[in-house]
């Protein structure tokens, strides 16, 4: 087995990894197991009972989370050039169109996010070998293919995110920072399993949520009771 860090040993002096705790506990212990010297992103784990195999169960969706996510999203806007100003008004990092495709099929990807308009989708499309893998192509469900982009990038740079269940039937989501305050770290986890919960799938069948773990990017999962979660 392997030894354990000065860390690691301080770590679990301050909470049970094999104890359940309530939400509003795993938001304060999460804050006192971190030991980074950056400020660490705090996430969250949910194993979900649907099989993604199966077209009806995959479960994905977007959520607003009240608090944001704490992290500065760099946002990409691929429009023509009458939506330029708009994009570039509500926030947008960059905005253009063929320039940055180039830069893209060149490998670039230093971006969090692309938003792009429905009639440009043909172009974009191409980069998909480039942007699928890192999670970066723009789609209708998300809201990142959209004619109003001023309006999605604002909702991006506000704490929108997505969601997708992986091919292990678990959704992996970043609800803030380990500099928030407890109460904010709960308030958006508890809006991601509010939103989670409304997207259940009716061929999914027996217990929906299977487990909730939070961590932050440094620290040991915390085991949080589902029953101590509202609606669910």
């Amino acid at each position: 087995m392997a030894k354990l860090t000065k860390k690691q040993k301080e770590a679990l002096s301050k909470y049970d990894p094999s104890q359940q705790y309530s939400l509003t506990e795993a938001s304060s212990i999460v804050k006192e197991i971190t030991n980074s010297k950056f400020d660490s992103s705090v996430d969250v784990d949910i194993r979900l009972g649907v099989d993604p195999r199966k077209a009806d169960q995959m479960v994905r969706g977007v959520v607003a989370l009240p608090h944001g996510t704490g992290k500065d999203v760099k946002v990409l806007v691929l429009c023509t050039p009458d939506k330029e100003e708009e994009a570039k008004e509500a926030g947008a990092d960059y905005v253009g169109l063929d320039d940055y495709i180039a830069k893209i099929e060149g490998g670039w990807t230093d971006i969090d996010v692309i938003i792009t308009m429905p009639n440009v989708m043909a172009k974009v499309g191409r980069l998909g070998r480039v942007l699928g893998p890192r999670g970066l192509m723009p789609n209708p469900k998300s809201g990142t293919v959209t004619l109003e982009v001023g309006k999605a990038v604002k909702e991006v740079k506000g704490g929108k995110i997505d969601f997708k269940v992986d091919k292990f039937g678990i959704i992996h989501a970043s609800v803030g920072k380990v500099s928030f305050e407890p109460s904010k770290i709960e308030e958006n986890t508890q809006e991601l399993i509010n939103t989670i919960s409304k997207l259940k799938p009716s061929s999914a069948k027996g217990t929906y949520f299977r487990s909730i773990h939070m961590s932050s990017t440094m620290s040991p999962g915390i085991a949080i009771d589902k029953g101590s979660i509202q609606g669910i």
